[in-house]
């Protein structure tokens, strides 16, 4: 069987790439990352949910904890406040530098040592926060970087990188995905606030296409 090294975050983009490649026929080998973020736990506990409705046999939880201390992101650093309604078009304190990049070098090792064809991420261009390493273009810069240095060549797909977020909760619910078992929130790891950016276009998502999110908030 093809296999495929999906990043899963605990987040609903992740999780419903996870289940495109399950659709699409690959073993999955799960991986999330732990970098001392605010909701680590919360996170974690979700890709171990996720992982266990995919019937995942072989996940990694890797600590990348340098990046909370390269810092300069107020999900890694409690002393920066987290963005309320923020409506600026400058990339938010919420942007931890370079993470995909870092995230998708890793995860590149991962799928050499398990001989995978392919590694999923859950970017989104078109109505992400403004993040630089969501792009199209970045993700297909680093494939071809990545393929320099292997043997075999290995596709990074972003099924959802042209999608916005109503389309994907649309699309994830027709599937069955479990969002529930899904989160998005920067600040809380018990009951999302609902004012952060991410619950925001987390809950305009749902508004849009017309379900009610399953989650708890505040």
């Amino acid at each position: 069987m093809k296999k495929a090294v999906c990043i899963i975050s605990g987040g609903m983009d992740s999780t419903l790439c996870a289940y495109l490649a399950k659709n699409e026929g690959y073993e999955i080998i799960g991986l999330h990352f732990d970098y001392n973020q605010r909701t680590m736990e919360k996170e974690r506990e979700c890709f171990n949910k996720i992982c266990d409705d995919l019937r995942v046999l072989k996940r990694e939880i890797l600590d990348v904890g340098f990046i909370s201390q390269i810092g300069a992101n107020a999900l890694t650093d409690i002393n920066l406040e987290i963005p309320k309604n923020s409506s600026s078009n400058e990339i938010p304190i919420t942007y931890v530098p370079f993470r995909n990049g870092i995230f998708l070098s890793i995860a590149a090792a991962l799928a050499e040592k398990e001989d995978c064809e392919a590694i999923f991420i859950g970017v989104v261009e078109e109505d992400s926060s403004g993040y630089p390493d969501c792009k199209d273009e970045f993700i297909k810069s680093m494939q071809n970087s990545i393929n320099l240095g292997r043997v075999k060549k290995c596709d990074i797909k972003m099924p959802l990188v042209h999608l916005n977020k109503s389309q994907i909760v649309q699309k994830a619910l027709n599937l069955g995905v479990p969002l529930e078992k899904t989160w998005s929130c920067y600040e809380n790891n018990d009951k999302a606030c609902g004012v952060c950016d991410s619950c925001r276009l987390r809950l305009k998502g749902f508004k849009k296409a017309g379900f009610k999110d399953k989650i708890s908030y505040l």
